[in-house]
């Protein structure tokens, strides 16, 4: 196997099943102690159709599953890369198997402290899809899909364990099990399967398979039938608007010119989209998005699609994938909480597109409330006293830290931070600063007020990053394993070459300088400090006349005695200069933020104009509102917060329609 990164979202290919098909092997028909490819027609290698190369396994006598056998087949490596061996099953001769019902069984054993993995291939060309992946480490089990963590579970160490992966592709409901139990159900992006790859992934890697199976259900296509396949509502934050992405297969042999689709939330009004002027042939699909928004609410979300009234007949020839189902748990993030997710990259890294990807999509997605940090690693970027000591936290890249917890990879970073989120700060960081365009040096003043009592090297760090950075030459061009679309899309970097001229890339996030160190002032609160207590500290950087002071971000971070990111503020220096939201015909600022008792409005109006103010809760819970009708000029719109309770507010203010936000915290 060439690579083991998640990555694909491919076109479906057409393939209808006319007859069952099942499979077993429990490799006793088998010599031991050569090569399992040239002695069975249905395995294979990953360079060759019939085995027998150098990335072909060995039946084996060391273990098995079965008391009455005596063979398996055994999987190790010593590489940080893995392999050689890179074994694949596959479960059709040439087509993807894309209708019908489909279950694959497999025993494992991996001693203990090893690892073992395999992936799901969509076609026949190997690597031109990767359907799954498969990760067995530290005795957890983690099925990625396209970057994305669908499913979890655990295995013994020194024992067998059964893995079982279903999949109905006409509804696109997958589902892993362990020794029988269901680890968790997902829709698959590539709703597809070809063959199964097993690859020991790195040095650590040991593992005896057995006892292989699979079995396929095919499915007879009715002459009308719109399948729901995908119900798209991806999680977040309580009070997160939504556009929901209902994916609609045409699994009969007609044409499908039109159909309904209608969406509740939590059993309300049923919102309908009619979807018309369509040609959709068979076992072709279309993904249909909505423009009228939902809003996660506290609480368990769920969502019910149902596909009707295809080509204006009413019901089709199949009512049992009419109806998908999506649930969705958002979370609301604790008062005053901001989450930083570090990342290590560099132009070099042929994986570290995938990276820049998911940073920005948490900074749009999220923004507010994570502080995303490109840390680069030998590339003119690199600021050696960041890039330090991240490498030393991490194995390699592309890798992120979210808050400083364990290395994942950049595509789990919205896990970590969902967790992070909820967890109430020990303190409020607030950032305030100048900045003298003329000199360039920055000062920041951090005010950090103690929220819950603490003891310990607590410390504190200031960074600084920049977006939009673009240099000149070949170091400044990114490695892309991902040209060409073979290791599927990710972000249009599979519309890009490799590398990517430095002419067509623009860097975001990139971190420029952190004082006094990665690890923040020691004792920078001493020794302990009461609730209450409030400190500042202030650095200062001189920004030299190569960075855009306007795509400046100035990061503070609360470090906790374990060396773990407490919370954060960041905020931009174009906002600094000023303190002020410039937005079309106003402008608005907010003092004093935080505040105990009042906090007031500033407001420059260009123009006599109509202006309203509400604030919301955390929550997104309406706290009050006042229409101010038509004012002009400059003035002061005071805000009573003595009777709030401690926390985050958001407040808005529209003036003729236009509306800015800002964020206000309550001590």
């Amino acid at each position: 196997m060439k690579k083991i990164a998640t990555l694909t979202l491919g076109c479906l290919l057409a393939f209808t099943a006319t007859k069952a098909q099942t499979f077993s092997d429990d490799f006793e028909s088998y010599t031991s102690g050569i090569a399992l490819g040239p002695q069975s027609p249905n395995w294979r290698t990953w360079s060759s159709t019939t085995g027998g190369t150098a990335d072909d396994a060995n039946v084996v006598t060391t273990d098995n599953h079965t008391v009455a056998g005596s063979k398996s087949v055994y999987f190790s490596s010593t590489s940080a890369t893995g392999g050689p061996q890179d074994v694949i099953l596959p479960f059709t001769p040439s087509a993807p198997l894309t209708t019908g019902q489909f279950s694959f069984t497999t025993w494992f054993k991996v001693p203990t402290s090893k690892t073992a993995y395999f992936n799901f291939q969509g076609n026949a060309t190997m690597g031109g899809m990767y359907v799954l992946d498969c990760f067995m480490t530290g005795g957890n089990v983690q099925i990625q899909n396209s970057g994305t963590v669908v499913a979890t579970g655990t295995h013994p160490f020194g024992a067998w364990f059964e893995l079982t992966i279903n999949a109905n592709f006409n509804s696109n409901s997958w589902e892993l099990l362990i020794n029988g139990v269901s680890q968790g159900t997902w829709s698959n992006a590539n709703n597809q399967v070809w063959g199964i790859d097993y690859y020991p992934a790195d040095a650590a890697a040991s593992f005896w398979i057995d006892d292989v199976s699979y079995n396929v259900t095919p499915y007879t296509l009715p002459a009308l039938n719109a399948a729901g396949n995908m119900l798209d509502i991806s999680n977040g934050l309580v009070g997160s608007v939504r556009y929901p992405a209902v994916k609609v297969r045409n699994l009969g042999t007609g044409v499908i010119n039109s159909f309904d689709i209608s969406i509740t939330q939590n059993g309300g009004a049923p919102v309908v989209k009619n979807v018309t002027g369509l040609t959709l042939a068979s076992l072709a699909s279309t993904i249909q998005t909505y423009t009228v928004p939902f809003t996660l609410v506290s609480g368990t979300n769920t969502f019910v699609a149902t596909i009707s009234n295809v080509n204006g007949a009413g019901a089709d020839g199949d009512a049992s994938d009419n109806v998908l189902t999506t649930i969705v748990t958002p979370v609301t993030p604790a008062a005053g909480k901001m989450v930083v997710a570090e990342e290590g990259t560099g132009t070099w890294c042929q994986w570290c597109p995938r990276g820049a990807v998911y940073m920005d999509l948490m900074d749009t997605k999220y923004s507010g409330y994570i502080a995303p940090i490109a840390v680069h690693n030998s590339d003119p970027m690199t600021v050696a006293a960041y890039d330090t000591p991240i490498a030393a936290l991490i194995s390699g890249y592309p890798s992120a830290l979210v808050d400083r917890l364990p290395e994942i990879d950049p595509s789990g970073i919205e896990t970590d931070f969902l967790s992070r989120i909820v967890v109430a700060p020990k303190a409020f960081v607030v950032n305030t600063e100048t900045y003298n365009t003329t000199t360039r040096v920055l000062t920041v003043t951090v005010t950090t007020t103690i929220q819950t009592a603490i003891t310990g090297n607590y410390k504190l760090a200031c960074a600084i990053t920049e977006d939009e950075v673009t240099g000149t030459g070949s170091t400044y061009a990114q490695s892309n394993a991902y040209s060409g679309g073979g290791s599927g899309p990710m972000g249009g970097f599979e519309l890009l070459g490799n590398p990517v001229p430095a002419s067509q890339m623009v860097y975001n996030h990139v971190a420029r300088e952190i004082q006094p160190d990665f690890n923040g002032i020691p004792s920078a609160f001493g020794t302990s400090a009461a609730a209450g207590t409030v400190f500042t500290n202030t650095f200062t950087f001189i920004l030299p006349a190569t960075y855009d002071d306007t795509k400046i971000h100035i990061v503070s971070m609360f470090i906790d005695p374990t060396g773990k990111i407490d919370n954060a503020a960041s905020i931009k220096i174009a906002e600094v200069t000023t303190g002020i939201t410039e937005n079309e015909g106003f402008q608005f600022g907010l003092f004093p933020n935080p505040t105990n008792d009042l906090a007031s409005i500033s407001l420059d109006l260009k123009k006599e104009s109509e202006v309203m103010v509400t604030i919301y809760g955390i929550n997104g819970v309406l706290i009050g509102k006042k229409d101010y009708g038509k004012l002009s000029g400059d003035m002061l719109l005071p805000i009573d917060m003595t009777n709030f309770t401690a926390g985050m507010y958001f407040v808005d203010i529209t003036v003729d329609g236009k509306t800015a936000v800002k964020k206000l915290i309550k001590q």
